[in-house]
């Protein structure tokens, strides 16, 4: 019987049921996690390999109708937040297994290095499990539960948090709270970061360094709305505070590459702002541009027209207007056989970037009310956006009140910070991200029509596979 509950791939012996010959011979050396090296090779699968960004992307602000045929379900039926029946690749179901995948890999590798008889030997491997684990739950109790909410975290449903591998067909699990998963994931991503060693990766940026740690834990507490440790973890992740050697040269390397070379050099390993990388099944990288819900003229217009500097931004738009995209992807085609036609679409997803870090502990200046400190964040992700930036572009709190027409800069200088999110990430989901973490009201036309997602709407929660019902969890109220 396939175990579907939680979908997790079985690594250890148990796995492998079938006859005593099968069994007398280890079908893959990682069954057998008894050396550092072996350990390290099952983290490699420590990480979701699906994608959010289709679902998040079409359920955002940041996609709008473009009025051509009608697209695939993981693009249309997000985008008036229904329910995708689909299970395959870009469906927030294959997410949800996917992360529980992750888990999965991470619980084997710690269970591994806690029957090691030297388990000094296993810190890093330890680290990268512990801060992997609570990487994937975060994600989950993200996109599957209520935004934190410290009035309500403590009665608003999460996700299974699971620390042992499974070892039974059908394993009951509980919901339990919101409150009680960001208590296992700060528990896991205290435990885990100082652990860590970058030396122990031939691809750092594969894996969970030290930078990308700190760079999730300042996602991690921005929810939590812990701003103080916001500033402290986005401080640790370049403490030369040499954020705009590390951002991604739109000005002038990008501005002299093709197409093609953009949508290489996005995801590669070499770009420094990509403190993160993570391969996913997807076929976001080939799709994106054609979807019938994304990137219009308008919201073009809207979006990465304007800003409150006055200049104009350095991405780089492409196609017609019916296919207008900025080249972040790169797909990788593997063939199902050396002749087939068919096969998997693979991206590289940036999971955390220099930009972000940058602008998470922005916001948590303002929200500490610093705001000196705040603008030179802001200023200095400007300086690596804006065409011609200059002293007469630098963003003032005065020229952002004008601009967002309000008398109180935390709010201009608030909403500065999630346009500034808002177009650096287009086509990469994380404006879904801001919308639930607060509480944005979302607003969709479809044809004549008019779609609105208040922010009290049960379908900002992602709806949890049916199938875990047979693991005694609820599901999410529709």
């Amino acid at each position: 019987m396939k175990k579907i509950i939680l979908y997790s791939a079985l690594f250890s012996t148990v796995a492998f049921t079938g006859c005593k010959k099968f069994l007398d011979t280890l079908p893959d050396n990682r069954t057998s996690l008894n050396t550092p090296g072996k350990v390290a090779e099952m983290l490699v699968s420590a990480y979701p390999k699906a994608s959010y960004i289709p679902f998040c992307e079409a359920m955002s602000d940041n996609a709008d109708d473009k009025g051509i045929a009608e697209s695939e379900t993981y693009n249309s039926v997000p985008y008036v937040w229904g329910d995708v029946p689909e299970k395959d690749q870009d469906a927030p179901d294959y997410y949800w297994n996917g992360a529980y995948e992750a888990i999965a890999a991470a619980n084997q590798a710690l269970d591994a290095i806690n029957s090691a008889a030297n388990q000094k030997a296993y810190t890093a491997q330890r680290g990268e499990a512990l801060v992997a684990r609570a990487y994937a739950h975060f994600m989950l109790v993200t996109l599957f539960s209520k935004a934190y909410d410290p009035a309500t975290a403590a009665s608003d449903p999460g996700v299974p948090y699971v620390t042992t591998p499974e070892k039974v067909v059908l394993q009951s699990y509980e919901r339990k709270t919101v409150s009680y998963v960001y208590e296992m994931i700060e528990k896991d991503l205290t435990e885990g970061l100082p652990l860590l060693n970058d030396a122990s990766y031939k691809v750092p940026a594969y894996h969970f360094t030290q930078k990308a740690a700190h760079a999730f834990a300042s996602r991690f507490y921005l929810f939590k709305q812990d701003y103080a440790k916001v500033i402290e973890h986005a401080s640790l992740v370049f403490p030369g505070n040499n954020f705009r050697d590390n951002m991604r040269d739109w000005l002038v390397t990008y501005d002299q590459l093709t197409y093609a070379e953009l949508r290489a050099i996005y995801t590669k390993a070499s770009e420094n702002a990509n403190l993160l990388l993570a391969e996913a099944t997807t076929w976001w990288g080939r799709n994106y541009p054609s979807y019938r819900y994304g990137l219009t003229p308008d919201l073009m217009n809207k979006v990465l027209g304007g800003n409150v500097t006055g200049g104009a931004w350095a991405y780089g738009i492409y196609g017609d207007d019916e296919h207008l995209n900025i080249p972040k992807f790169n797909e990788y085609f593997v063939r199902e056989g050396l002749n087939a036609n068919s096969g998997l679409g693979y991206n590289m997803i940036p999971l955390f970037t220099t930009e972000e870090v940058l602008l998470n502990r922005a916001e948590a200046y303002v929200r500490s009310n610093n705001n000196t400190a705040a603008l030179e964040d802001i200023n200095v992700f400007a300086s690596g956006r804006i065409v011609g930036f200059s002293p007469a572009r630098m963003v003032t709190e005065n020229k952002a009140k004008a601009y967002y027409n309000t008398t109180d800069a935390k709010v201009a200088l608030i909403n500065t910070i999630l346009d500034f999110k808002r177009a650096e990430f287009m086509h990469e989901g994380l404006r879904w991200f801001d919308i639930i973490r607060l509480k944005m009201p979302v607003v969709h036309k479809k044809n004549d029509e008019k779609l609105t997602l208040s922010p009290t709407d049960p379908r900002r929660l992602l709806q949890l596979p049916q199938e875990v019902k047979l693991a005694g969890l609820d599901l999410n109220p529709r």
